[in-house]
């Protein structure tokens, strides 16, 4: 593993980024509805218009982009003992499957949670698919019964 290195995306790895989001959507839910041609120039505007919020991170084995991950920032209420503040959630983490299931995943969350500390930022969150509950879990998150969601969006009959 001392041939990868995780850091900071480079403007002319977004469209590598992009066809990996597409290729998870592919991989999860079958083909997407809009082509891989439409898609990556889309997410590239995307992901410069939202750089200051959405960071993300690659995994790079070569000069290839082999597994990205995204940390997404929130700004939060000030405090009076801490007026800035900021949280993180980790969002999009994917490494490529011939890369699976070597540790890889984990020195990705470990370069994301070290950016978010390097950020200063107060807690991270993930929501995380079954297969990397655990992964996470070794990482140090942990479930909270504080931490609650709803989805809002579709389905939600009123």
């Amino acid at each position: 593993m001392d041939d990868i290195a995780c850091r900071p995306v480079q403007p002319h790895e977004l469209a590598t980024v992009a066809e990996l989001r597409w290729r998870w959507v592919e991989e999860l839910y079958g083909t997407p509805d809009t082509t891989l041609d439409e898609f990556v120039p889309r997410f590239v505007a995307w992901a410069r218009e939202a750089e200051s919020s959405h960071r993300c991170m690659v995994m790079v084995r070569d000069g290839l982009v082999i597994g990205t991950a995204w940390l997404a920032i929130t700004q939060r209420v000030p405090h009076p003992r801490a007026f800035e503040r900021t949280s993180g959630d980790v969002q999009c983490m994917y490494v490529m499957p011939a890369e699976r299931d070597r540790g890889l995943g984990g020195k990705l969350i470990e370069a994301v949670l070290a950016w978010a500390s390097d950020l200063g930022l107060e807690r991270v969150t993930v929501h995380s698919s079954d297969r990397a509950v655990s992964a996470y879990s070794r990482h140090g998150f942990a479930v909270s019964p504080r931490l609650l969601q709803i989805e809002v969006g579709q389905g939600r009959a009123g």
